[in-house]
C-alpha cells in the first residue's frame, strides 16, 4: 500500500473514520466472548505486513519510517527488529524462521536471518524491474507466491513512475529459488494474497478490480480454476483454522469458505492495511492500521 500518492488510501482517510462503529458484527461467533479490540502501540506512521514467527510473535513494518516491529506475544512490548528494512512491505516467515520481505525500495524480494541480516533473492523479472511486490504468501509445499501492484514511491530514484512490466501481475518463486514465473496476469492491480494451509488453494485480492478470486493450485506452482470469491476487494488477508477469509480496508471483513460475510470488526483507523493471527495458541489477530497496531482474542484460532 502506498501511504502518500495512492488515491484509494486517500479516500478511505477522508471517509473511513467517520463510518466507524464500534460494534463487532459476528454471525458465527469466531471473536471471543467479551472480547475487546485493544491499541497495542500507536506513533507509527504506515504500518503493514504483519508476520507471525513459530513463537506466535508478530513482525510487521513501518514502511515510511524503514522499518520492521516486533511484537512480543507473551510481554505484548513492540521493540524494534531492524533499520533500514528495503522499505518493506508484506511480510511471512518460512518454516526454517527466515523472514521473507516484500522489499519496495527496490522492487526486490528480500530473507532475513533472525539477527535481522538480509539476502537479496529477487531484483528483476526478465531483465526488466518488478512494479513493488507488495504481499506474499509462502507454500507450505515450497515455493512464494507474490503480488506486483504498481504504487509509484516518492523515495524512488533513478526510474520512472511507469511501469517496466507488461502489467501488474500474480507471481510464483521456486522453491529452490531457480525458476520464477508468473500465475496470474488479467488482474487489474492485485494486493492481498493467502492461501490454505493444505497449499490446495490460493486467495488473491484485486483491490483494483474490488474483487477476491480463489484459485487452484497445481503442484508446479501454476493456478488453475479462477473463481470469484467475493464481490471486495483488501490490502492484507489472513485465514483461520475454519477456512475462513479475513480480508482488510473498512476495518477487517470475514467470509466463510463459501464466500457469504460472517463477520465484520471495525478498526478506528482511516485505514486497516493488514491482519494476522498471532500468540503461541494463534488466537489473537493483530491488525495493523495507519499508525497503530491492535489486538483481539479470537474463538477461532489461525493456521501455522
Amino acid at each position: 500500500m502506498n501511504p502518500i500518492k495512492s488515491t484509494l488510501f486517500m479516500t478511505a482517510l477522508l471517509i473511513g473514520v467517520q463510518g466507524f462503529s464500534q460494534e463487532i458484527e459476528d454471525k458465527k461467533g469466531i471473536v471471543a466472548k467479551n472480547a475487546e479490540l485493544v491499541k497495542v502501540q500507536d506513533g507509527f506512521e504506515f504500518t503493514e505486513g504483519p508476520a507471525v514467527n513459530r513463537f506466535g510473535d508478530v513482525f510487521f513494518t513501518d514502511q515510511p519510517n524503514n522499518r520492521i516491529h516486533k511484537w512480543n506475544a507473551l510481554s505484548n512490548e513492540v521493540s524494534v527488529f531492524k533499520e533500514d528494512a528495503g522499505r518493506s512491505n508484506g511480510m511471512y516467515f518460512t518454516l526454517d524462521g527466515t523472514l521473507i520481505a516484500c522489499a519496495d525500495n527496490k522492487n526486490e524480494l528480500w530473507a532475513f536471518d533472525t539477527e535481522g541480516n538480509h539476502e537479496v533473492w529477487i531484483t528483476a523479472f526478465k531483465g526488466k524491474k518488478l512494479n513493488g511486490p507488495n504481499d506474499l504468501w509462502v507454500r507450505p509445499k515450497g515455493g512464494i507466491y507474490f503480488t506486483d501492484p504498481l504504487y509509484p514511491r516518492p523515495y524512488w530514484e533513478g526510474r520512472s513512475e511507469e511501469s517496466e512490466q507488461d502489467g501488474q501481475d500474480v507471481y510464483f518463486l521456486s522453491a529452490d529459488k531457480t525458476e520464477l514465473f508468473k500465475v496470474a496476469d488479467d488482474l487489474v492491480k492485485p494486493n492481498g494474497i493467502v492461501g490454505t494451509p493444505d497449499s490446495k488453494y490460493l486467495y488473491v485480492s484485486d483491490i483494483g478490480a474490488k474483487k477476491t478470486y480463489k484459485y487452484e493450485v497445481r503442484d508446479d506452482g501454476y493456478l488453475i480454476n479462477k473463481e470469484l470469491f467475493c464481490e471486495m476487494g483488501s490490502d492484507g488477508m489472513t485465514i483461520d483454522e475454519r477456512g475462513n477469509v479475513y480480508l482488510t480496508g473498512d476495518g477487517v471483513t470475514v467470509f466463510d469458505r463459501k464466500g457469504e460475510q460472517i463477520a465484520h470488526i471495525p478498526v478506528p483507523a482511516g485505514w486497516t492495511a493488514n491482519v494476522v493471527f498471532g500468540s503461541l495458541e494463534r488466537n489473537t489477530l493483530f491488525i495493523t492500521a495507519m499508525d497503530a497496531v491492535y489486538t483481539l482474542k479470537m474463538k477461532n484460532r489461525g493456521v501455522w
